[in-house]
């Protein structure tokens, strides 16, 4: 039988750094929108998930992920390991796609990639192109992270360290020291990025205002020529236009 693949999206108003930036604009729609409208492209997913705190500021995400035709699932707030595993229980998922709401640029055929590379492993582990690992090459957000919901049940009982539990790849790989936490029982994989948008210098997030208003720069010029742009005419805008001043 085919492994039932769900991607979950995790988003909130409450960020420390950027409190409301999920509903923020990006050419006429806020940020959120802008990212479910980019992974329902994707091919390789039979759900999307898009999973809030259960807090009231939270509802206007709920009502926006209903607008987008997406599931919506409210679970703890700080606690992501959990929020991310009872969504996944709610939605029968065998394998788990995370992608952050940070994220505003998600390539759909990338992460139809890294499922289609997970899925043909034919073992439990973590496999991701939503950051650089090793010398994948990878622009930092276009991508996501897959994991079997096996470990993440494993996962929901081994560690209980705070910063594991709100950080949910932490329970599997640390991007920051680019290490497993335990290869032996969560393997890591990934795959390379192709050639021609191989950019592991470009970082795609939005965490602070700053980076904000170098997305909406990008949403204003590109999305009005082509709704659908790649990551490919993210990498010519910013090196012949953003750059140049």
């Amino acid at each position: 039988m085919s492994k039932r693949v769900v991607l979950i999206i995790q988003a909130r108003m409450g960020s420390s750094r950027l409190p409301g930036k999920s509903m923020m604009d990006l050419a006429g729609a806020p940020l959120v929108g802008r990212i479910l409208e980019r992974v329902k492209r994707c091919k390789r997913l039979d759900e999307i998930v898009l999973a809030i705190p259960r807090t009231e500021r939270d509802q206007v995400l709920a009502t926006l992920g209903r607008e987008y035709g997406v599931t919506v699932f409210a679970g703890s707030e700080n606690d992501l390991v959990d929020r991310y595993y009872s969504a996944a229980l709610q939605t029968r998922a065998d394998v788990v796609g995370r992608l952050p709401a940070d994220n505003a640029t998600p390539e759909p055929a990338e992460i139809d990639r890294i499922v289609e590379h997970h899925l043909a492993l034919g073992r439990p582990g973590f496999s991701s192109n939503l950051s650089v690992i090793g010398d994948s090459g990878y622009p930092d957000g276009i991508g996501a992270e897959m994991f079997d919901f096996s470990l993440l049940e494993q996962a929901r009982q081994r560690h209980v360290d705070p910063v594991q539990r709100e950080h949910v790849h932490r329970n599997f790989f640390d991007y920051s020291v680019q290490q497993p936490v335990d290869a032996s029982w969560c393997p890591i994989s990934t795959v390379q990025c192709p050639a021609h948008f191989r950019r592991p210098d470009l970082v795609l997030d939005v965490n602070t205002q700053a980076q904000y208003e170098f997305m909406r720069a990008l949403y204003e010029y590109l999305y009005p020529r082509n709704p659908d742009f790649h990551v490919t005419d993210i990498i010519r805008w910013y090196d012949e236009v953003y750059r140049r001043g």
